[in-house]
């Protein structure tokens, strides 16, 4: 339900919205409502994203009532009441790319249509809003060429868009719901419903449990936002060509995407200096060893501030131990590995793919068939391997990685007149964008068991850790102990710490 604006002395304006208020004209056939688990798990991470510095919607107040409603919460036919809970959210506005698709003709698969297919009136309307208001520079540099504006907006509005989802990638946040609707007209971070933080590092992650063919895995969160971008673009027919739309989306948004993840990956190594050519390979070689290694992707960020640079390798046998510390053990790995098809099914369904390929490849299971031998292969060579084994195999592959790391940060080094003067700012800019807390899976998760108990002091004191979640001036930058016990951490973070080691297979929760 939107509320209105609200415009400042300083000449900001807010848009608010409640979300699960309850019905609406155009709630279809559900009853309009949210509850208190997504209630408050969307309240607290747009607020970590905000203190991430990502762009965001923000939460301005979550209340909750004693009346309820029945929700199947895992879809698995065990629906249970509900406190029902509205969210109160704030953004300078909530258009999405969705909002132009009502104008859109009948889709070429599907034959549907937008409710205001051929009101082109309205979509210029529309249109002419959006960029007078949230792009005032674009509408005043092309006050007199129609097309040339809104192709300024488009590339603007992908240039954005390119950029929030480099920012994504780079924290490891996973949204779950990248549809045409959950994209913001003006590039921020919209609707938290299935979403979460990678813990261990795998590309393929998926946090919505009802994403079954993987479409919105994090490492296709890029390609499917330029594929978004598609979509808009066809939907501001015929306001703006499509071939020039085109050409924009082609030149804009990949490069810009590589510029702006590769510029931040860049702080998050602490190189500070010089931009070289194989900083690109250096990435790729570190999440890749991630990979292998079942590495924490936020605690191994961090620690990397810690890692000894001078020629001398004092101290590294002690950061290699932390760092291999970090990875997963091998009942972590045995479990994440663990088949996912009864053996029958598969064996049935690898024949069906040598009798008659054409049918197997119009059921469309190809690529689930494809990661579940993986699964086979990987698992038959975790039972082959030992815990020590399983350790000196994660201490060969960081070891290797760091060496090239220590190479790449010798040659940043390279001329600098004051070394401490370059350490000190490399472990500034690393403490700054590497964050010590992100809202992992299981603290939203104690936090909503508290709040269902009528307990709201965990949230509260989440919302506080989570508001500055950077190392900050004067904290020790110790190397942290690893733990195997799910949410434990420093005495001051109750489980919120950078040493926190939540389980592999935590899972995603269902959000409706």
């Amino acid at each position: 339900m939107y509320l209105g604006e609200v415009c400042t002395a300083a000449g900001e304006r807010w848009e608010l919205q409640l979300k699960g208020a309850g019905p609406t004209p155009f709630s279809r056939q559900a009853d309009g409502r949210k509850v208190l688990r997504s209630s408050i798990r969307e309240f607290l991470c747009s607020e970590a994203m905000f203190h991430l510095g990502i762009p965001t919607t923000r939460a301005g107040a979550c209340v909750t009532s004693r009346s309820t409603v029945v929700r199947d919460v895992f879809y698995d036919g065990n629906p249970k009441y509900e406190q029902c809970t509205v969210v109160l959210r704030i953004a300078s506005t909530f258009l999405r790319f969705g909002s132009f698709e009502i104008f859109k003709s009948a889709d070429e698969h599907t034959g549907r249509e937008g409710p205001s297919v051929g009101r082109n009136d309205i979509r210029v309307q529309m249109l002419d809003y959006v960029i007078s208001t949230f792009y005032p520079e674009i509408q005043a540099a092309h006050a007199g060429d129609r097309v040339q504006r809104n192709a300024a907006f488009f590339r603007e509005v992908t240039r954005r868009t390119a950029r929030v989802v480099a920012e994504w990638q780079c924290v490891g946040f996973c949204h779950g719901v990248l549809n045409t609707d959950n994209m913001s007209i003006v590039g921020l971070t919209i609707d938290y419903g299935p979403f979460g933080f990678l813990d261990r590092y795998d590309p393929d992650h998926v946090c919505n449990a009802s994403d079954n063919a993987g479409r919105y895995a994090y490492s296709k969160q890029p390609e499917v936002c330029k594929w978004n971008l598609q979509k808009l673009l066809e939907a501001l027919e015929p306001e703006l060509p499509r071939e020039q739309g085109e050409a924009i989306l082609a030149v804009e948004f990949d490069a810009e995407f590589r510029r702006h993840y590769l510029q931040k990956m860049r702080r998050k190594l602490g190189l500070v200096r010089a931009e070289l050519d194989g900083d690109a390979a250096l990435v790729a070689g570190l999440l890749e060893t991630m990979r292998l290694t079942g590495a924490d992707f936020t605690n191994t960020f961090y620690l990397l501030s810690s890692f000894p640079v001078g020629p001398e390798s004092l101290g590294l046998p002690e950061f290699l131990a932390a760092l291999t510390a970090q990875c997963a053990s091998l009942e972590e790995l045995k479990l994440a590995f663990r088949p996912q098809m009864d053996p029958r099914q598969l064996s049935m369904m690898l024949m069906l793919a040598q009798s008659n390929p054409q049918l197997f490849a119009l059921i469309g299971t190809r690529a689930n068939i494809t990661k579940e031998l993986e699964r086979v292969e990987q698992q038959s060579r975790l039972e082959q391997l030992s815990p020590a084994e399983l350790l000196s195999k994660n201490r060969g592959h960081w070891a290797e990685w760091l060496q090239e790391y220590r190479a790449r940060l010798e040659e940043d080094r390279e001329g600098v007149g004051d070394s401490d003067a370059w350490q000190a700012e490399r472990t500034r800019v690393m403490h700054a964008n590497n964050p010590k807390y992100v809202l992992r899976n299981y603290i939203a998760q104690n936090a909503i068991e508290a709040a269902e108990n009528g307990d709201f002091s965990e949230v509260r004191r989440v919302l506080k850790l989570l508001e500055t979640p950077y190392h900050r001036d004067g904290e020790a930058t110790e190397v942290p102990e690893a733990t195997e016990t799910e949410g434990a951490g420093g005495a001051d973070s109750g489980g919120l710490s950078y040493s926190s080691k939540p389980p592999l297979w935590a899972a995603e929760l269902c959000v409706t």
